[in-house]
Protein backbone atom coordinates (compact mmCIF):
# COMPACT_ATOMS: atom_id res chain seq x y z
CA UNK A 1 0.00 0.00 0.00
CA UNK A 2 1.39 3.41 -0.94
CA UNK A 3 1.16 6.60 1.06
CA UNK A 4 -1.05 9.43 -0.15
CA UNK A 5 1.13 11.68 -2.29
CA UNK A 6 0.70 15.45 -2.65
CA UNK A 7 -0.13 16.75 -6.10
CA UNK A 8 1.21 20.31 -5.97
CA UNK A 9 -0.86 23.10 -7.44
CA UNK A 10 0.96 25.88 -9.34
CA UNK A 11 0.86 27.95 -6.13
CA UNK A 12 2.51 25.14 -4.12
CA UNK A 13 5.00 23.94 -6.74
CA UNK A 14 7.91 26.24 -5.68
CA UNK A 15 7.67 24.83 -2.13
CA UNK A 16 7.97 21.23 -3.36
CA UNK A 17 10.73 22.09 -5.84
CA UNK A 18 12.76 23.62 -3.00
CA UNK A 19 12.17 20.57 -0.81
CA UNK A 20 13.52 18.39 -3.64
CA UNK A 21 16.73 20.49 -3.48
CA UNK A 22 16.89 20.12 0.32
CA UNK A 23 15.81 23.71 0.99
CA UNK A 24 12.93 24.99 3.09
CA UNK A 25 11.35 28.01 1.41
CA UNK A 26 8.32 30.00 2.45
CA UNK A 27 6.34 32.75 0.83
CA UNK A 28 7.15 36.22 2.11
CA UNK A 29 4.99 39.34 1.95
CA UNK A 30 7.16 42.44 1.51
CA UNK A 31 4.56 45.08 2.54
CA UNK A 32 3.86 43.54 5.96
CA UNK A 33 7.19 41.65 6.26
CA UNK A 34 5.60 38.29 7.15
CA UNK A 35 6.37 34.75 6.14
CA UNK A 36 3.43 32.52 5.24
CA UNK A 37 2.70 28.81 5.36
CA UNK A 38 0.74 27.05 3.69
CA UNK A 39 1.39 28.40 0.19
CA UNK A 40 -1.40 30.70 -0.93
CA UNK A 41 -2.27 33.27 -3.56
CA UNK A 42 -2.25 36.34 -1.29
CA UNK A 43 -1.08 37.39 2.17
CA UNK A 44 -3.52 36.34 4.87
CA UNK A 45 -2.64 39.47 6.89
CA UNK A 46 -2.64 42.40 4.44
CA UNK A 47 -4.13 40.61 1.38
CA UNK A 48 -1.22 41.60 -0.87
CA UNK A 49 -1.21 39.29 -3.94
CA UNK A 50 2.54 39.65 -4.59
CA UNK A 51 4.39 37.05 -2.55
CA UNK A 52 8.05 36.10 -2.96
CA UNK A 53 9.67 32.77 -2.10
CA UNK A 54 12.56 32.96 0.37
CA UNK A 55 14.79 30.33 1.86
CA UNK A 56 14.37 30.12 5.64
CA UNK A 57 16.51 28.70 8.43
CA UNK A 58 14.53 25.51 9.02
CA UNK A 59 14.86 26.02 12.77
CA UNK A 60 11.95 25.98 15.14
CA UNK A 61 10.44 24.93 18.43
CA UNK A 62 8.06 22.07 19.23
CA UNK A 63 4.72 23.58 20.30
CA UNK A 64 2.77 20.34 20.55
CA UNK A 65 3.13 16.74 19.44
CA UNK A 66 1.46 13.38 19.48
CA UNK A 67 2.87 9.89 19.22
CA UNK A 68 0.93 7.75 16.76
CA UNK A 69 1.23 4.23 18.09
CA UNK A 70 -1.28 2.60 15.75
CA UNK A 71 -0.66 3.43 12.11
CA UNK A 72 -3.59 4.68 10.04
CA UNK A 73 -2.74 2.16 7.31
CA UNK A 74 -0.14 -0.41 6.26
CA UNK A 75 1.67 2.39 4.39
CA UNK A 76 2.88 3.86 7.69
CA UNK A 77 5.12 2.30 10.32
CA UNK A 78 4.20 3.11 13.92
CA UNK A 79 5.17 4.57 16.23
CA UNK A 80 5.78 7.96 14.65
CA UNK A 81 5.58 11.51 15.93
CA UNK A 82 3.49 14.31 14.41
CA UNK A 83 4.27 17.78 15.76
CA UNK A 84 3.38 21.43 15.46
CA UNK A 85 6.56 23.42 14.93
CA UNK A 86 6.81 27.18 15.34
CA UNK A 87 9.46 28.25 12.83
CA UNK A 88 11.79 31.07 13.94
CA UNK A 89 10.49 33.08 10.96
CA UNK A 90 6.95 32.99 12.37
CA UNK A 91 4.73 30.41 10.67
CA UNK A 92 3.58 27.21 12.34
CA UNK A 93 4.12 23.98 10.41
CA UNK A 94 2.81 20.48 11.05
CA UNK A 95 5.38 17.80 10.33
CA UNK A 96 7.00 14.65 11.59
CA UNK A 97 9.78 14.45 14.19
CA UNK A 98 12.22 11.73 13.12
CA UNK A 99 15.30 9.91 14.43
CA UNK A 100 14.31 10.45 18.07
CA UNK A 101 12.63 8.20 20.59
CA UNK A 102 9.20 9.60 21.46
CA UNK A 103 10.12 9.53 25.17
CA UNK A 104 12.95 11.99 24.46
CA UNK A 105 10.62 14.70 23.16
CA UNK A 106 9.17 17.65 25.04
CA UNK A 107 7.29 20.81 24.18
CA UNK A 108 9.75 23.69 23.87
CA UNK A 109 12.63 21.69 22.38
CA UNK A 110 14.51 23.14 19.43
CA UNK A 111 14.35 21.34 16.10
CA UNK A 112 15.94 21.66 12.66
CA UNK A 113 14.58 20.67 9.28
CA UNK A 114 15.66 17.64 7.28
CA UNK A 115 14.06 16.15 4.18
CA UNK A 116 12.77 12.65 3.48
CA UNK A 117 11.54 11.08 0.28
CA UNK A 118 7.79 10.58 0.46
CA UNK A 119 7.58 9.07 -3.00
CA UNK A 120 9.78 8.87 -6.09
CA UNK A 121 8.82 12.46 -6.95
CA UNK A 122 8.20 14.20 -3.62
CA UNK A 123 10.45 15.06 -0.68
CA UNK A 124 8.87 16.51 2.44
CA UNK A 125 10.29 18.47 5.35
CA UNK A 126 10.63 16.56 8.62
CA UNK A 127 12.30 17.75 11.81
CA UNK A 128 15.00 16.46 14.11
CA UNK A 129 16.00 17.61 17.55
CA UNK A 130 18.37 20.54 17.10
CA UNK A 131 21.95 19.43 16.67
CA UNK A 132 21.03 16.05 15.14
CA UNK A 133 22.35 15.95 11.58
CA UNK A 134 19.83 15.80 8.71
CA UNK A 135 19.66 13.00 6.18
Amino acid sequence: MSRPTPRPSPTELPFYEACARGELTLQHCEPCDRFLFYPRTHCDHCHNPTLNWRRVSGKGTIVSYTVVRRAVSEAFTAPYVIALIDLVEGPRMMSQIVDTKPEALAVGQSVSVAFEAWSDDIKLPVFKLHGVLGK
